[in-house]
């Protein structure tokens, strides 16, 4: 049929050249004078392959992704994947707005980008050990060692972003929860200290190296708030090695589980919402 098609523009082209009326050739085709015309016009007796179809695609498509911004797409979701944060295009989202980026490309467009470049799937394989030396701290009894980490950044629909602050107690396994809207010092004392008002003072405090924990990169020899909360109520800190959160494996293996049975199943929109949700879960 396409083939036809083809033969007809040819023809068409040829009998008109030849001094053929426009009204007989088009009877003769079944063609209007306007598909005839148009034939005429794109006629060249220079190219051979006049008579194809060409694209409609325009030349110039002004909404558009700039190179730049899905470059950006890109790195930034490859930096959240291997810091092992959510990278999905909610949380790229928010990371291009705290970086200013404008304009901002909608979430359909992220995931577009990250479709198109194959920079979707999952995180495999386990962690490898590195043989660093580090204590067996002692869980016999309730509070004698509690781990902490944070979740996230998490988000509700809306979309609202938070940080989810667990604690699990070694000896029972009881788990404390607290949500916050960032890392920064004040939101990780005012949630140990919550933590620390249901579950107890601990003896020992076991974190990762996260900055929220061990202090702040201006002042990278000093004690950090929780750090000096600790030694305030005679919780001994300590800090697990670089890039080995297997150490942490209670608390990760809890991790898990907060964000597959209550965050993947509680069906939340506010901040209310999620607080009381929380404490529930606890």
């Amino acid at each position: 049929m396409e083939n036809k098609i083809k033969r007809f523009r040819v023809l068409a082209v040829q009998r008109f050249i030849a001094g053929e009326s426009p009204e007989s050739i088009c009877t003769s085709l079944g063609k209007s004078k306007f598909w005839l015309y148009k034939w005429i016009k794109r006629y060249d007796e220079n190219d051979v392959s006049w008579y194809e179809d060409r694209s409609r695609r325009p030349h110039v498509t002004p909404n558009s992704t700039s190179s730049e911004v899905e470059e950006i797409v890109k790195m930034m979701r490859l930096n959240l994947y291997n810091k092992d944060l959510f990278c999905g295009a909610q949380a790229i989202l928010w990371e291009l707005e705290d970086l200013g980026v404008s304009p901002l490309p909608s979430l359909r467009t992220i995931n577009r980008i990250l479709s198109r470049h194959g920079l979707t799937h999952r995180r495999t394989g386990n962690y490898e050990p590195k043989g660093t030396p580090y204590p067996k701290l002692p869980e016999l009894f309730p509070n004698q060692t509690h781990q902490l980490d944070f979740v996230g950044p998490c988000y509700l629909k809306g979309p609202i972003r938070f940080y989810g602050l667990n604690v699990i107690d070694t000896a029972t396994v009881r788990c404390g929860l607290h949500t916050s809207s960032s890392k920064a010092g004040q939101n990780v004392l005012d949630g140990v200290w919550s933590i620390w008002s249901r579950l107890g003072t601990p003896d020992n405090l076991q974190v990762d190296n996260a900055m929220s924990f061990y202090g702040s990169p201006t002042h990278p020899r000093g004690m950090g708030p929780l750090i000096r909360l600790c030694l305030l109520h005679g919780v001994e800190p300590w800090f697990i090695p670089m890039s080995e959160p297997w150490r942490n494996s209670m608390v990760e293996k809890f991790n898990d589980h907060y964000q597959q049975k209550f965050l993947s199943k509680v069906f939340m929109t506010s901040e209310l919402e999620l607080r009381e949700g929380t404490l529930a879960f606890e």
